[in-house]
């Protein structure tokens, strides 16, 4: 039998490359009746992604020991199978290529839910073990002595390898595969995850357009320029643009009835102002990708599948500074201001927002967080209230602030919480774990109801001119089908808008891309490339999507990322910010010894707040917003220290002022004689560029 292998060595590959595929698919699935089902109702993506795997085996004809490399390439696809199948245990996201970048990081989350010392051990014992038992199998494996000369052999395998991108291409033309992921997660589900892995690893970026060039460029500017802006300058209101994470209309769901409406103010705010159906990008997850569009105008479809702009061109040497609405409405005075209670260096997110022209980024490292939802998986977003408040006043211009909430992101958990009472939820046709993430998901909307109405009150509070955009980024990772949804879109969800200087109530349903330059066109602001561009196609009613729409946005948005910025004539107008992390300053008041600890007394630390003594991170406790203790073994009297926020992989974010320590003077006996303190007295704010640290730990 082994020599038959040995000698049909090809057709064996077959069914080998089949099993390898229903076993990954098994693993990703972590059900063997769904990878069944893969198998049955997605059969020609099932048969594809065997052929990439029976292409991958071809090249154990390069050498004369077929079965060491066979078991290299199976190694190499259980790995990443196994890779997937724990990842997906806790997040919604797959494993794609860029995650490789994040190994340093998640060297430095041991003792984590993500990644414990115990995965750690198991992860470098499997490793070790692999790579003896390959060793072993090199110096001992059998040689095949092939029929065929080795030209004939590597002709075989150049052949083979170019024939994918034909046969993927013809298959993307039949609709057997997908060449566009909205929903990344789903796109492995319904795509398979060899084909789905591959797509992160070659299809990302933009191509130029065939027809590329000056004139063409140019020739959409002018032909979409909508002049100057018309906004008096001294009455320009405040603009915040509110991503409502998950949040869904349940009211459109066809299966779901409650005992009483959970979203009361959010239907007052559709009633009294205007509103609309908002197409996104995404569905379940890939929050950025929202955000991208919301923030600059551009389209995600240009994009690879699943692909994360700002995780992709954003982070690249040629890409120094992207146009968004932050960096347009600097031309008119405005301030610019970023409020999320999750990561800074989630997303890549600080870099991008530098990028994009931001001032200021309050991150959760800034925010002195203490309340969390039930699961205490998110925190709640009560605390973006003042934050918002807080950035308003920072500045004498009027501001454009971009809030993140996160209370209902999910998972949504299978047992029914206490908190749950107060809205009891029927969901149709469903399980009892279905039924209790439905209670759970649709009582965090109505907490979200109630934040929307404090937050909107707290800025009429105010008293400045401010308009209000909130919009449902994608709909909650529930399994949801266009049977569903009353819309029979699962790429819609709902914007809402608040104002308090009398705007016109005008409901329009708009894409992401369209939405934040629809309401700059009725406050008279113009002047941006993707702004006057939007606003002509809705201003001409071309339809979102379409030739018309897309050829010349394609062409836009490629000079704008990748190409020659003929639309700048060449030139840069919009340069990157030194973007500040946080508003207020990290003060230490004081600081005293007392049973082994030193106290540190202050304002505005957080959880993530960080003792520094030359440069060196200390074991710090957070006791409250304004109180830290550090180990006193760990310092000496005359030692300076300070108090930074700290972001992931040890970024540092903010840094206090400066403080020397004094130790208290002890008798022979030991008895304390005399204690010194000395204030702080030397201001210092650096900050760091952020890093990728956080990235797909967990997935918006």
């Amino acid at each position: 039998m082994k020599n038959f292998l040995i000698k049909n060595s090809l057709i064996a590959h077959i069914p080998l490359s089949m099993i390898m595929c229903f076993v990954l698919e098994w693993l990703s699935r972590h059900s063997f009746l769904s990878a069944c089902s893969f198998v049955i109702d997605h059969t020609g993506a099932y048969l594809y992604n065997s052929f990439l795997i029976f292409v991958c085996y071809t090249l154990c004809y390069i050498t004369k020991k077929q079965t060491f490399m066979r078991m290299v390439i199976s190694a190499i696809f259980v790995t990443l199978g196994i890779a997937n199948c724990i990842i997906l245990i806790n997040r919604v996201t797959p494993l794609g290529f860029t995650d490789f970048s994040m190994v340093t990081d998640l060297l430095t989350m041991q003792n984590t839910n993500y990644f414990s010392v115990r995965d750690f051990i198991l992860s470098a014992t499997a490793i070790i073990g692999y790579v003896v038992l390959m060793v072993i199998l090199f110096i001992k494996g059998k040689k095949v002595e092939s029929r065929f000369p080795f030209w004939a052999r590597l002709l075989f395998i150049v052949l083979s390898f170019t024939s994918v991108p034909f046969v993927t291409k013809g298959l993307q033309e039949t609709g057997y595969i997908s060449s566009y992921f909205g929903n990344l997660a789903q796109g492995y589900t319904d795509n398979g995850y060899i084909y789905g892995f591959s797509t992160s690893i070659f299809d990302r970026g933009m191509k130029a357009p065939f027809t590329y060039s000056e004139d063409k460029v140019q020739k959409i500017v002018k032909d979409t320029d909508q002049g100057p802006s018309t906004i008096d300058k001294d009455k320009a209101p405040n603009i915040v643009v509110v991503l409502l994470e998950s949040y869904y209309d349940v009211s459109e769901c066809n299966f779901i009835e409650t005992s009483e409406d959970p979203m009361p103010y959010f239907h007052y705010l559709e009633d009294n102002y205007s509103t609309g159906h908002l197409t996104v990008p995404v569905v379940g997850a890939g929050t950025c990708n929202t955000e991208f569009e919301i923030l600059t105008g551009m389209s995600c479809n240009f994009f690879g599948p699943g692909e994360y702009p700002q995780k992709t061109i954003f982070k690249q040497d040629s890409c120094p500074s992207v146009e968004s609405y932050a960096s347009d409405l600097r031309n008119l005075g405005y301030g610019s201001h970023v409020v999320h209670n999750n990561g800074g260096n989630f997303y890549s997110r600080a870099n991008a927002f530098s990028k994009m022209g931001f001032d200021t980024f309050q991150s959760k490292e800034m925010l002195d967080i203490t309340d969390y939802t039930p699961m205490g998986s998110w925190p709640t977003d009560e605390i973006l209230i003042d934050s918002t408040v807080n950035a308003m006043k920072s500045t004498d211009s009027p501001d454009f602030i971009y809030t993140i909430t996160v209370q209902t992101h999910g998972d949504y958990p299978a047992v029914k919480y206490e908190d749950d009472n107060a809205i009891n939820v029927t969901a149709y046709e469903k399980t009892e774990e279905e039924n209790n993430k439905w209670t759970y998901f649709i009582n965090r909307l109505h907490d979200e109801d109630k934040f929307i109405k404090e937050y909107i009150e707290a800025i009429d509070a105010t008293g400045e001119d401010t308009l209000v955009i909130m919009f449902g980024d994608h709909l909650p990772t529930m399994g949801l089908t266009e049977d569903d949804v009353a819309t029979g879109d699962l790429y819609q969800t709902k914007y809402i808008t608040w104002n308090n200087f009398g705007m016109k109530k005008e409901d329009m349903d708009l894409t992401s891309y369209q939405l934040v330059a629809e309401y700059f066109d009725r406050l008279g602001i113009h002047d941006g490339t993707l702004i006057d561009f939007n606003q002509s196609k809705i201003h001409d009613g071309v339809t979102p999507g379409s030739h018309e729409y897309f050829d010349d946005l394609e062409m836009l948005q490629y000079d704008l990322l990748y190409g020659k910025r003929y639309a700048y004539n060449g030139k840069d107008p919009y340069p990157a910010t030194d973007l500040e992390m946080g508003i207020d300053d990290v003060v230490i008041d004081r600081a005293y010894s007392f049973n082994g600890k030193l106290h540190i007394y202050g304002k505005n630390f957080t959880k993530w707040s960080k003792v520094y003594l030359n440069g060196n991170q200390l074991d710090t406790t957070y006791k409250s917003g304004q109180y830290l203790t550090v180990n006193l073994s760990d310092l000496s009297t005359g030692d300076v220290i300070t108090v930074c926020q700290v972001g992931s992989s040890n970024t540092i974010f903010r840094q206090s002022n400066t403080c020397k320590v004094y130790l208290p003077l002890l008798d022979d006996d030991g008895n304390v004689i005399l204690e010194q303190t000395e204030d702080a007295d030397i201001p210092s704010t650096p900050t760091e560029e952020a890093t990728d640290s956080e990235e797909e730990n967990t997935i918006d």
